[in-house]
């Protein structure tokens, strides 16, 4: 599956498995927090969609991202932000 091709603006929301309240927000929005999160708190955040997205090796679309898929949303809008794009749609 590629995040890259998550809009910044879609509506997202970042859960905790933990039972923490939820950050309802962007897509952009919750890679931010996920970014200050701890490394026990990165394990245990998924990010629920509005839109559901391929996910390669699978037949159905998904609506969470896993930690390590929200990790390449990180990754994603730094490089944007690097390059002066500020991480926006």
């Amino acid at each position: 599956m590629s995040v890259n091709a998550i809009p910044w603006d879609q509506p997202a929301t970042m859960i905790d498995l933990e039972g923490r309240a939820p950050i309802i927000g962007t897509i952009r929005d919750c890679a931010m927090h996920f970014a200050l999160y701890k490394p026990h708190a990165r394990d245990n955040a998924r990010v629920l969609l509005t839109r559901p997205v391929h996910r390669e090796g699978r037949r159905t679309r998904t609506w969470i991202l896993d930690p390590d898929e929200i990790a390449q949303l990180v990754a994603r809008m730094r490089v944007e932000q690097d390059a002066g794009g500020g991480g926006q749609n």
